[in-house]
């Protein structure tokens, strides 16, 4: 089922949500990194593992079912806060800012380190294809209408380096129930991979008028 749900709270109650869950995702973040490339002492590294364990348990106290969907607020706000590419509380985002643009362009700048790793250095191909599925189906839904993936087709120029990295999409085409976009991904000497992907207009949006439900 679709989990879109409606949150009755106004903007300084998500700001302050925001500014809760945000460092604390920041802080997991960063202990992914650290247990990638620390080189402390076994010592050390049971201790720091009790920890987690400790404040996973505290964390766990209480919890929602399940995954944590999109919420949407009474001032028009659609909190992805769960999502693998942009969620403000998931600490394998990383995360990324994004900007829209009129006519469906939308891009961002942002940094893979060592937690997206594939081949020695360079991003993993998956990570390419994620990170672009997000941004094409951002694009596909800047008419404020949900689209789901249906193809996504990427070739990769070369590898692409771990750290600074661009991502940008834009509208091809729209078709009916279908949107068709294309987009990359570059670094610093240019374009590493390039995709183009068709997104599809669900029937139960079709049916609502592209509303968010709460099933």
């Amino acid at each position: 089922m679709v989990q879109f749900t409606l949150e009755d709270i106004d903007a300084a109650e998500t700001a302050r949500r925001a500014a809760l869950f945000g460092p604390l995702t920041d802080a997991v973040r960063g202990l992914v990194d650290a247990t990638i490339r620390t080189e402390v002492d076994e010592d050390t590294i049971r201790d720091v593992h009790a920890s987690i364990l400790a404040a996973t348990d505290r964390l766990r106290a209480r919890q929602i079912d399940g995954a944590f969907g999109v919420r949407y607020t009474h001032h028009g706000e659609a909190m992805a806060w769960g999502n693998s590419v942009i969620g403000l509380r998931n600490a394998i985002a990383p995360p990324l800012s994004v900007t829209h643009e009129p006519g469906g362009v939308v891009w961002s700048e942002f940094v893979l380190g060592a937690a997206y790793e594939g081949p020695p250095g360079h991003v993993h191909g998956g990570v390419c294809a994620l990170v672009l599925d997000q941004i094409l189906g951002m694009s596909a839904a800047s008419n404020d209408k949900p689209n789901f993936t249906g193809t996504l087709t990427l070739r990769y120029r070369r590898g692409t380096p771990l750290g600074p990295l661009r991502v940008d999409a834009r509208i091809d085409r729209v078709e009916g129930v279908k949107t068709f976009v294309v987009g990359t991904i570059s670094d610093a000497a240019g374009v590493t991979v390039e995709a183009d992907g068709v997104f599809i207009l669900p029937t139960w949006a079709r049916e609502s008028g592209g509303e968010p439900t709460s099933k």
